[in-house]
């Protein structure tokens, strides 16, 4: 039997102006290299003129360096660098829909205090959950609920801050 090679999760952070197509230029980059992009985020900084883009890929370091490097002489972009888990915060945030019956109320309700999540709606026949955290935690989580009847799931993508004064 042939074991299947998990390839890394890279987490890159570029930070760009804020003006329309620097997106698409710097998605191209990424898929000119036969990378997948498994999240991507994008708002303003506080400076408006600039957005922070984070990004999560599985692939090769090598040619994660590569992109980086590439994506890093586009005209708008700042800086783009990958993070080091062990040197950032990154949290993602998911909004679940699950099925609201006696019996799993009181599991849920359990399951959200441990995994830092809170019910934000309630009707006769669905709850929405809210949960803020880790990869791990939100997989986690949502391993537990699908037991129970996952109606809808939303997740954002990573959000990545360096420690410390470093910049991001």
């Amino acid at each position: 039997m042939t074991e299947i090679k998990k390839e890394p999760t890279h987490t890159i952070s570029i930070l760009v102006a804020n003006k329309p197509g620097v997106l698409v230029r710097v998605a191209l980059v990424f898929a000119r290299r036969g990378y997948n992009i498994d999240s991507l985020v994008v708002s303003a900084t506080v400076n408006p003129k600039y957005s922070r883009m984070t990004i999560t890929a599985k692939g090769s370091p090598e040619t994660l360096d590569q992109i980086i490097k590439n994506v890093d002489k586009l005209v708008d972009v700042i800086h783009a660098s990958e993070h080091d888990p062990s040197h950032s915060i990154d949290r993602e945030l998911a909004l679940i829909k699950v099925k609201d019956t006696p019996s799993h109320k009181e599991e849920i309700t359990k399951y959200s205090k441990k995994y830092h999540a809170k019910i934000v709606d309630e009707t006769e026949k669905a709850l929405i959950i809210a949960q803020s955290g880790t990869t791990v935690e939100l997989d986690e989580f949502e391993a537990i609920l699908k037991k129970m009847g996952i109606l809808e799931y939303v997740r954002s993508g990573k959000l990545l801050m360096a420690r410390g004064k470093e910049e991001t």
